[in-house]
């Protein structure tokens, strides 16, 4: 029998009563001036033991292009297995849309998105795919991952067809 809650007398794996509140969930929040500023948070994985996969799709995300200042676009899919921990999905918003004012080459961003989130949430297993639209006449995708996804673990396609033009 799982254990009961000490507030509410209802019987719950873990009760949202022992959930460390999310800084920003909730509450208004600014857009941070940049990632460096950006607060990523984090709370208890409430399946924790289970294996099963998160995905985040970003299909408008922005940043800007180091050389000319102009805006570059993208389609972002985080795909990650939880360890101890979850990303709180405001918080994931506001970090990737801190990108907006943020200069930087495709690979660069994408990496470092997934890289941060890695260091950060310390998950089982993370991969992030950066779909980005033609600069240059030339779309550029990039993917990055922690290593091989853990045995037993769904991973789908993620589901960004390959740029194919207005035709």
């Amino acid at each position: 029998m799982a254990d009961l809650c000490k507030g509410c007398d209802e019987g719950m794996a873990r009760c949202m009563a022992d959930t460390p509140q999310p800084l920003h969930l909730g509450q208004q929040s600014a857009l941070p001036a940049s990632p460096e500023a950006a607060v990523l948070d984090y709370v208890p994985n409430p399946r924790n033991g289970s294996l099963f996969l998160v995905r985040f799709a970003a299909p408008e995300f922005t940043s800007l292009c180091p050389v000319t200042g102009q805006p570059d676009f993208a389609h972002l899919v985080i795909d990650y297995a939880p360890g101890e921990t979850i990303v709180e999905s405001k918080s994931l918003k506001l970090f990737l849309g801190s990108f907006r004012n943020h200069a930087g080459f495709h690979e660069d961003v994408t990496v470092g998105i997934g890289q941060r989130l890695f260091s950060e949430m310390k998950p089982k297993w993370l991969r992030i795919g950066g779909y980005w639209y033609p600069r240059g006449g030339i779309p550029i995708d990039v993917f990055w991952q922690t290593g091989t996804p853990p045995e037993g673990l769904w991973v789908p396609d993620q589901g960004v067809a390959g740029y194919r033009g207005r035709g």
